[in-house]
């Protein structure tokens, strides 16, 4: 089992930035690929990136690509979405995920565990 817990999010206005964490607890970290997905109202959960165990390797969806960072500090247990020249669209609750071995994935279905989800809101 891995407990994932999501912090960061908040209000912010239109090109302003904001740091998500995921803190993760239980099983070895660094055995699981990461992804961080989001959700707005009405809409299907959609993914927005990815960071394989080692960190080695970072997938962005074609949406915040340019704009958003993902990193991930295993001594820490921990993932970071960097998020920059925020856009109103960017508006939705973010979810970090864990799956099992190196590989990422853009599905979600392909994640075993889940966080709570933490808000994000850009205003125009």
């Amino acid at each position: 089992q891995v407990q994932l817990v999501e912090s960061g999010g908040g209000l912010v206005q239109a090109g302003g930035s904001l740091r998500l964490s995921c803190a993760a607890s239980g099983r070895t970290f660094s055995g699981y690929a990461m992804g961080w997905f989001r959700q707005a109202p009405g809409k299907e959960r959609e993914f927005v990136s990815a960071i394989t165990w080692s960190g080695g390797n970072t997938y962005y969806a074609d949406s915040v690509k340019g704009r958003f960072t993902i990193s991930r500090d295993n001594a820490a247990n921990t993932v970071y979405l960097k998020m920059n020249t925020l856009k109103p669209e960017d508006t939705a609750v973010y979810y970090c995920a864990a799956r099992s071995g190196s590989l990422y994935s853009p599905n979600p279905y392909r994640y075993a565990y889940w966080g709570q989800g933490t808000q994000v809101t850009v205003s125009s």
